[in-house]
C-alpha cells in the first residue's frame, strides 16, 4: 500500500491554507504532543466564547475525562449569538433544498430567531436543563433548530435517524428516559413520503414517561394527534405572540450558562451486543474539536459554501452539519432527499446550483455514483469545488482516483477522514495544504491525537504489519460514557488494550507513518456508512416464529461497502424457503430499519459451533468473503457443517 502514488498538496491551495506545509504540521503536532493541556487550552480560549473561563484544562482518571473544568459555556450561543455582532449576522447559515424542490435560505440572524422561539416553546411546555429529548425528524432546517433549542436550554438531546423503525425508536426513548419527542408528520425520500409520526405513535405505546410530542408539518398528510400529548409546532409557535411578555422572551431567549461537561447529546450506535450504545458527548470539548477540525481539515474560508451529505441522525451530521460548521461560521447546504432522485445527477445539480466549494460525502455514495457512469457529473459545471472529503469507512484507491479525476478534475485536494461516533470529531486526516495524500490512506493523526497500532498486549507493531488502532492520550471531543452503563464503557473501550482507547478498527502504518484503516475487528458491520451490530440483526431474526438460530456477518459489497448476510436455522415446520427468505428480509427491515435489510438469507440445517456451543462467525465470514475456510477449525464441533456451507457457496 505504501507504494501507491503520492499526491503533493496543490501549491496554489497550500499558499492560502490554514496549515501551509508539512513542516508547519509537524511543528503543530509536536507542540500538541509535548504539552497537550496547554495546546488545547490555548485553542479553547481562542476558538470558543465563554461565559466564565475554565480553571483546569483536563481532569483525567482513566477512563473518565473532564475537560475545561469550571468553565461556563453554551453550544447554541457559540453556534449563533456570537456571530450576530459580526458581518456573519446576514450570512446564510443553511441553504436548504427539499427533495420536492422547495428551497430556503436561513441567515445566522434568522436561525437565531427560529431557535430562540422554539426554545421558548420547550420552556412553556415545562422543559429545562437536565431534561432529555428525542428528535426524530427528516433532513429539514427544523431538525438543527430543535437541536440548538435543546442545547440553548441545557436539554440533552438524542437524534434518532429517520430510517429507524418504531421498535428501534422505542428502545432509544426508554434507554434515555426521554420525556419529550420532537418529530414531523413525515419527510420525502425518492418521491415517497416517509411517515414519521406513525412510528412515534407506535413506539409511544410502551413509553408512558413521554409527556409531550411536538410535530412539525412537513408533508401535510393527515395524521392522528393525541389530545393533551401531541402539539403542532406551528400552533405552539403562534401562541407565543398572544402574551407580550412571552413574545419578548421568545425573540430573545437567553442561552443557559452551562458547565463545560454538561451533557450535550446522546447518540445511539450499534455495538458488539444487541443493545445499542448511548454515546455521551458533552459541551465544551466536543464543540472545540469539531470547530477546529472544520478549519484544519476543510480549510474553511468565509466565502465557502460547504456541503456534508450525511444525515444528521448520524454523528457526521451532528459534528459536520450542525455544531462544527455553525461554531466556525460556515454556510452549509442541507438536503433532504436521496443522491439519485429524481436522477443520478442530483448531487452535481446541487453543487452547480449553489456553487458548492467543499463537498464531504461517503465512499458508499461515491461507489454508487461511479456505477452510473461519468456522464452525470460531466453534464454539470463543478468548477466551484476546491476541496473534496470522504467519511464513514475507508475509501478504496479506485474510488479515490475516480473522485479525484472526475469530480475534482485533479485539482481539488481529497481529505480521507477517519473518526468514529465515539471520538466526536475527525482524528486522522490530511491537512490539505500540508500533507501529501495516498489513495486509500487517511494519512496522519491530527495535532493532539496520539494514535498507534498495537498487538494484543498493547505493544506497537512494526511498519506494514496489521494491528489494532488505538489512541494513547485523551482528547477534548472524546466519548465521556455510555449512557447509564459506565461498566460497559470501561470494558469495551479501555480494557481491551492496556493504557489506550481501543477503537475496534484494524489498521497498519507504512514506512512514512501513514495510517491505513482496514475495517472493524469486532462484530459490527459498516453498511453504507451506517454501523450495524450483527447481534442486533440476529436478535431481530430469532424473534420471527420460524427461526431457531441466526448468525449474521458482513460480506463485501461494491456499493454499500458491506452487505448483511444471514445464516438461519428453522424451527420444525413446512416452510417454503424462498417465501420465508423474502419474509425475513422484510422482517429485519421492519424491526430495525430499511437500511438493515439483509442482502441475503441463507437457510441451513446447522451453524458452525465450537464444542462449548459458540457460533463461529469467523468461519462464516471466510465463506462469504473468500468462498473457502482456511482458518483454525480445531475447536469446531462438527467440521461437516462448514464443509457443507462452503460447498453450497461454490454451487452458487
Amino acid at each position: 500500500m505504501s507504494q501507491s502514488q503520492t499526491y503533493a498538496p496543490n501549491p496554489e491551495f497550500a499558499a492560502r491554507a490554514q496549515v501551509k506545509s508539512i513542516e508547519e504540521y509537524r511543528a503543530l503536532y509536536e507542540r500538541a504532543k509535548t504539552d497537550p493541556e496547554r495546546f488545547w487550552a490555548d485553542l479553547a480560549l481562542k476558538e470558543l466564547t465563554w461565559f466564565r473561563p475554565f480553571g483546569q484544562t483536563l481532569e483525567w482518571q482513566a477512563p473518565f475525562a473532564k475537560w475545561f473544568s469550571g468553565g461556563k459555556i453554551n453550544a447554541s450561543y457559540n453556534c449563533l449569538d456570537r456571530h450576530l455582532t459580526t458581518a456573519r449576522k446576514q450570512k446564510p447559515a443553511f441553504i436548504f433544498e427539499g427533495e420536492p424542490g422547495d428551497q430556503r435560505v436561513i441567515t445566522y440572524q434568522e436561525l437565531h430567531h427560529l431557535v430562540s422561539r422554539f426554545a421558548t416553546v420547550l420552556k412553556q411546555l415545562g422543559y429545562q436543563s437536565a431534561d432529555r429529548a428525542i428528535i426524530y425528524m427528516p433532513m429539514i432546517p427544523e431538525l438543527p433548530v430543535a437541536m440548538l433549542a435543546c442545547a440553548r436550554l441545557g436539554i440533552t438531546h438524542s437524534v434518532v435517524f429517520g430510517g429507524f423503525s418504531a421498535e428501534a425508536l422505542k428502545a432509544r426513548i426508554l434507554d434515555l428516559n426521554a420525556t419529550v419527542v420532537i418529530t414531523a408528520d413525515g419527510g420525502w425520500r425518492r418521491g415517497r413520503e416517509v411517515r414519521l409520526k406513525d412510528a412515534v405513535d407506535e413506539a409511544l405505546e410502551d413509553c408512558p414517561d413521554v409527556r409531550h410530542v411536538v410535530v412539525y408539518r412537513r408533508t401535510g398528510s393527515a395524521i392522528p394527534m393525541k389530545e393533551g400529548r401531541d402539539h403542532w409546532w406551528h400552533e405552539l409557535d403562534a401562541q407565543l405572540s398572544n402574551d407580550p411578555f412571552i413574545h419578548h422572551e421568545a425573540e430573545n431567549c437567553p442561552a443557559e450558562e452551562l458547565d463545560s461537561e454538561h451533557p450535550l447529546y446522546v447518540l445511539y450506535t450499534s455495538g458488539t451486543t444487541g443493545k445499542p450504545k448511548g454515546i455521551l458527548h458533552t459541551t465544551a470539548g466536543y464543540l472545540l474539536q469539531t470547530a477546529i477540525t472544520m478549519k484544519w481539515i476543510f480549510d474553511l474560508r468565509e466565502d465557502d459554501v460547504y456541503w456534508c451529505t450525511a444525515d444528521i441522525g448520524w454523528v457526521t451530521g451532528h459534528s459536520y452539519i450542525v455544531y462544527g460548521p455553525l461554531t466556525a461560521g460556515a454556510t452549509c447546504i442541507l438536503y433532504e432527499g436521496a443522491p439519485d432522485y429524481p436522477a443520478f445527477d442530483r448531487f452535481w445539480q446541487i453543487v452547480e446550483k449553489y456553487r458548492v466549494s467543499i463537498f464531504y460525502t461517503s465512499p458508499t455514495a461515491i461507489r454508487a455514483l461511479i456505477k452510473q457512469g461519468e456522464r452525470w457529473p460531466e453534464a454539470h459545471d463543478l468548477s466551484s469545488l476546491r476541496l473534496l472529503g470522504s467519511v464513514g469507512e475507508p475509501i478504496n484507491p479506485a474510488a479515490w482516483e475516480w473522485y479525484n479525476r472526475v469530480i475534482g478534475k485533479e485539482r481539488c485536494p481529497i481529505v480521507d477522514t477517519w473518526w468514529q461516533t465515539e471520538t466526536g470529531a475527525i482524528m486522522i486526516s490530511a491537512m490539505p495544504g500540508a500533507i501529501p495524500t495516498k489513495p486509500g490512506s487517511a494519512t496522519l493523526p491530527l495535532p493532539g491525537i496520539v494514535a498507534d497500532i498495537v498487538d494484543h498486549n498493547g505493544a506497537p507493531v512494526p511498519a506494514n504489519r496489521e494491528g489494532y488502532l488505538v489512541i494513547r492520550q485523551p482528547w477534548p471531543s472524546m466519548i465521556r460514557n455510555i449512557w447509564g452503563d459506565p461498566k460497559r464503557f470501561q470494558e469495551q473501550y479501555w480494557s481491551r488494550v492496556p493504557s489506550a482507547y481501543f477503537t475496534g478498527d484494524a489498521a497498519r502504518r507504512d514506512e512514512d507513518g501513514y495510517f491505513w484503516v482496514l475495517g472493524r475487528v469486532d462484530d459490527v458491520m459498516n453498511v453504507s456508512g451506517h454501523r450495524l451490530s450483527t447481534m442486533e440483526v440476529e436478535s431481530a431474526l430469532v424473534h420471527h416464529p420460524a427461526v431457531a438460530e441466526a448468525a449474521v456477518v458482513g460480506k463485501p459489497h461494491e456499493i454499500t461497502g458491506q452487505a448483511v448476510c444471514c445464516f438461519v436455522t428453522l424451527k420444525q415446520g413446512d416452510w417454503n424457503h424462498q417465501v420465508l427468505g423474502n419474509e425475513l428480509r422484510q422482517w429485519v427491515a421492519h424491526e430495525i430499519g430499511p437500511f438493515a435489510r439483509p442482502d441475503e438469507i441463507r437457510i441451513t440445517d446447522a451453524l458452525p459451533k465450537t464444542r462449548s456451543g459458540k457460533i463461529m462467525r469467523r468461519l462464516l465470514r471466510e465463506i462469504v468473503t473468500t468462498h473457502a475456510v482456511t482458518g483454525d477449525v480445531t475447536t469446531l464441533e462438527d467440521l461437516t457443517v462448514v464443509t457443507k456451507l462452503a460447498s453450497q457457496q461454490d454451487e452458487e
